[in-house]
């Protein structure tokens, strides 16, 4: 079996620091993986770096996902492919819904016209999921720790 996702010999740089040397990652299908390390150790860096945020060309190494290399220019890029980062520190927005929250920037749309139907349909199945109960159109706000 072909891991999913590689990345081969990553070294990002930033005047006067060198944050990752020669790192190589490998995900096979189906597996989960955590980056764990000490502040400043270059976590969120690699997660930039396959995630688009640092453009392919401002780091040295590859990208290989589903066998093909990836140079990603955006975040969009990485997106478009299936590469999603979702990170530690959540920001909600507290005046919207649970629906709205989860789907910012990606609403679903059919002729430019945001499709709330679709949307709270699929975050009560992403709810039920985790085993959430909450109704997708509960606002930020009226929800507890």
């Amino acid at each position: 079996m072909q891991p999913i996702l590689e990345m081969r010999g990553i070294t990002k740089t930033f005047p006067g620091v060198k944050a990752l040397t020669d790192v190589n990652l490998s995900v096979m299908p189906g597996e989960i993986h955590a980056v764990v390390g000490e502040n400043g150790a270059g976590k969120s860096t690699l997660m930039k770096v396959i995630s688009g945020v640092y453009p392919h060309g401002s780091y040295d190494g590859e990208i290989v996902f589903e066998g093909n290399e990836r140079r990603f220019a955006t975040i969009a890029d990485s997106e478009n492919t299936g590469i999603i980062i979702i990170h530690q520190e959540l920001a909600l927005v507290p005046l919207l819904s649970i629906a709205e929250n989860i789907f910012l920037g990606h609403e679903p749309a059919k002729h430019g016209v945001i499709d709330w139907f679709e949307a709270f349909g699929r975050t009560k199945e992403l709810l039920g999921k985790v085993g959430l109960r909450e109704h997708p159109n509960t606002l930020i706000t009226d929800l507890g720790t």
